[in-house]
C-alpha cells in the first residue's frame, strides 16, 4: 500500500480542448496496463480549467511543449509527447511519466510536488516553456 503524504496546495492548471480530450481517451484506454500513472493523469485532467486551444497562454506546458524546469536533481529541458513519442536520450518525455503528468498544464513560474514511480516526493519550478513542436 502506498504511504500518502500530503502533499502543499496544487496549483491551478490549464489544458486547451483538444489536449484534454486526447489525454482522457490515451488514459482511459492504458488505465487497465497502467492504473497508477492514467489515475494520476485522470486527476489532473479533472481539476484543469479546460480552455479553447487557441486560449492556452504560450508560457504553459502543453502537449508538444519544450519546457525547461528546475527539480531537486537538476535542472532540465525537456519535450512532452504521447507515449509513442517518448525518447528520454532525445529529451522526450511521455506524458504517462510521473514528470510528465506533473508539468502538464503548468506555467512558468509555477510550482509542483509530485511522487515519483518510487515513492519518493520531488518539486520542481518551470523556467520556461516554449512553443509546440
Amino acid at each position: 500500500m502506498k504511504k500518502q503524504i500530503k502533499n502543499p496546495r496544487m496549483p491551478s492548471i490549464v489544458i486547451g480542448e483538444t489536449d484534454h480530450e486526447r489525454l482522457n481517451n490515451v488514459a482511459v484506454a492504458l488505465a487497465d496496463r497502467f492504473p497508477e500513472i492514467c489515475g494520476g493523469l485522470l486527476r489532473e485532467l479533472e481539476r484543469a480549467r479546460v480552455v479553447a486551444d487557441v486560449s492556452v497562454p504560450k508560457n504553459v506546458v502543453r502537449m508538444g511543449s519544450t519546457v525547461e524546469y528546475e527539480a531537486d536533481t537538476g535542472a532540465r529541458r525537456v519535450t512532452l509527447v504521447f507515449p509513442r513519442g517518448a525518447d528520454i536520450s532525445e529529451g522526450k518525455i511521455s506524458i504517462l511519466t510521473p514528470i510528465g503528468t506533473a508539468l502538464l498544464g503548468l506555467a512558468a513560474g509555477q510550482v509542483m510536488h509530485w511522487t515519483a514511480r518510487d515513492d519518493r516526493q520531488h518539486k520542481l519550478r518551470v523556467l520556461a516553456v516554449t512553443g509546440v513542436s
